[in-house]
């Protein structure tokens, strides 16, 4: 009997992870989640939510909802950090460069995570959904980071019993 099940390359691989991770979010608005992975390793793990011991929007109620501010803007009223900003923080953390990474993410980058994206030297941006801020591309392309958005990949799991 062949089984004709597909096994997923390594970009949905790590998309269909990294949508685990978004679902650690606090969020009200939007799960996000990020990975950074180099030579098909996870290096750190990042989702969008309040600061370590702080008050989340799930307890207190979204600031951005509260005051109409439509997706896109104003990322400082917020009480999330983004996930990409979380991963780059986990890293450092944990004495982990970056340099020549690729960050998998839900989302393209609001342009504050994308700067420090570049800053971090990630060399390669993976995600499947669009982010309300197309600013990033511009600065990618001049830092020369690669940028793929995909499709969303399949929530199925598919293993053998």
């Amino acid at each position: 009997m062949i089984d004709k099940r597909k096994r997923p390359d390594i970009d949905e691989y790590f998309l269909k992870i990294v949508s685990v991770v978004a679902e650690r979010s606090t969020c009200r608005r939007h799960h996000m989640g990020a990975i950074a992975v180099r030579d098909k390793r996870i290096l750190a793990t990042g989702f969008n939510g309040a600061p370590a011991g702080a008050k989340d929007c799930l307890e207190l109620g979204c600031l951005r909802d509260e005051q109409n501010i439509p997706s896109g803007i104003r990322q400082e009223t917020c009480r999330a950090i983004h996930a990409e900003q979380n991963v780059i923080i986990q890293a450092g953390l944990h004495g982990i460069s970056l340099e020549g990474s690729t960050v998998y993410c839900t989302h393209t980058p609001c342009v504050l995570c994308a700067k420090m994206m570049v800053n971090a030297k990630i060399a390669r941006s993976v995600s499947f959904g669009s982010y309300d801020d197309n600013t990033f591309i511009e600065l990618f392309r001049e830092a020369g980071i690669e940028v793929d958005i995909k499709e969303r990949p399949p929530s199925v799991i598919t293993y053998l019993d």
